[in-house]
């Protein structure tokens, strides 16, 4: 593979191609609890990083309508409305927020997220719009009508391809999870008939098979593009996240870091990026990690985290020529120990750490100083992703379930907010 054709656009669906690497604007954040001042650094900081990623040959920007409770869709249009011209790809997402509406994919609640998204962006028509979440309903009663909206957007020109969830699954997910995750995601896959598919994916992620191929194979037998997101799974391949000299969060149970990994699978990892920068010398670990991750087709895209404008010129001006066979070959066996070896690791412990991260955390929260047993099990809901709320007047009730059991009530006045287990909530915007 030559880096002309490393490099190249890469095709997704009809109408849409974009450069191998594309901006992910997750990182972007607004906290009522900060300063003002420092929320207009950031994102001054954050504009530069976009437009020199831009410069540097980015065209997908994706986003979502629930990042930065639409923050980050609102700081996107920023720069659109200043580079009007420019052949960018814009992909968002919807199915996490809930607003009024009775479902997240309810009545007309993706006409009205993509109405917003589109105002938001200051764009006419989105190029990749996702089903985020494959919370459908009970029985699936609103799978049927979103598939139908999605359809309909499409045909008005409003949206140009219909993108899905990928099956990805967390690091500790057991073998029948992942089976579960798969089965899931194809009978969706079927009914949905998806474009695009936006997935998490890295060497630390469960390589879940679909219909006996791995999801390269998968797409590309389907005719589908794949967007892959988050190639650096929070530090941990690019040593970021292996030490121990980690600041605590002092709602995680000792041991655990932020990336949900405990210390022995750190010291698998960090054994890994010894053995490959023995192998390839100084090469960044984060470019060799994206370097992968391009390398294992030719028909996905890989979006970055948006950061500073310095942080971008590091990811897109020095990524490098494309891994050979024999580097490709050599990187994906020790990947290969490294995953084998977390998960080891990870299954050899019994009790809390074969939980769940969130649940671990939760079990860990509900703990006194001086009492080894939990004050009260934890509440379902906050075994889940979460998004801290941000609607007037402070964060919801669930925010503060974190800490600690429920107190009676607390359940009804969380369910007026309308927060889900799986996404942020905000008031509904008319």
């Amino acid at each position: 593979m030559t880096r002309a054709f490393y490099l190249a656009p890469r095709y997704l669906s009809r109408g849409v191609t974009a450069h191998p690497l594309g901006v992910h604007c997750a990182a972007v954040s607004r906290s009522l609890t900060r300063q003002r001042s420092a929320v207009i650094a950031d994102d001054h900081a954050l504009l530069d990083g976009l437009c020199r990623a831009v410069e540097l040959g980015a065209t997908l920007l994706d986003t979502a309508d629930w990042y930065g409770c639409e923050h980050a869709e609102r700081l996107i249009g920023r720069f659109l409305r200043e580079c009007r011209d420019l052949p960018l790809i814009l992909s968002s997402k919807v199915g996490r927020l809930q607003g009024s509406a009775p479902h997240s994919y309810g009545d007309r609640h993706i006409h009205h997220q993509l109405k917003q998204s589109l105002e938001n962006l200051y764009a006419d028509c989105l190029d990749l719009y996702f089903l985020d979440s494959f919370d459908f309903g009970e029985g699936d009663r609103y799978l049927g009508p979103a598939i139908d909206q999605m359809v309909t957007l499409r045909e008005l020109g409003l949206i140009k391809s219909i993108g899905m969830r990928g099956p990805h699954i967390g690091y500790g997910a057991s073998p029948a999870e992942q089976q579960a995750r798969a089965e899931r995601f194809l009978h969706l896959f079927r009914l949905i008939k998806p474009n695009v598919v936006w997935m998490r994916y890295n060497a630390l992620a469960p390589a879940i098979q679909l219909e006996g191929e791995d999801v390269f194979d998968f797409t590309r037998r389907h005719g589908v593009g794949p967007v892959l997101s988050t190639p650096l799974p929070h530090g941990s391949l690019t040593g970021a996240a292996t030490t121990d000299q980690q600041p605590q969060d002092p709602t995680r149970p000792p041991g655990i870091s932020s990336t949900g990994h405990t210390a022995q699978e750190r010291e698998v990892v960090a054994s890994g990026l010894q053995a490959l920068r023995e192998h390839f010398g100084d090469a960044p670990d984060m470019l060799l990690a994206l370097r992968w991750c391009l390398r294992r087709s030719d028909h996905c895209v890989v979006v970055v985290g948006l950061a500073d404008a310095a942080q971008m010129e590091e990811t897109f001006a020095r990524l490098g020529a494309p891994l050979t066979d024999a580097e490709l070959a050599a990187v994906e066996e020790i990947y290969a120990h490294i995953h084998a070896g977390s998960a080891t690791a990870r299954h050899s412990k019994q009790g809390a750490r074969a939980l769940p991260t969130r649940t671990r955390i939760a079990a860990h929260a509900c703990r006194t100083t001086d009492d080894a047993k939990p004050r009260a099990t934890p509440h379902p809901l906050i075994t889940e992703p979460h998004v801290p709320c941000q609607l007037k007047g402070g964060p919801c009730e669930r925010d503060r379930l974190r800490l600690g059991p429920m107190r009676p009530g607390e359940l009804h006045e969380h369910a007026k907010h309308r927060c889900r287990p799986d996404a942020g909530s905000r008031p509904d915007r008319h």
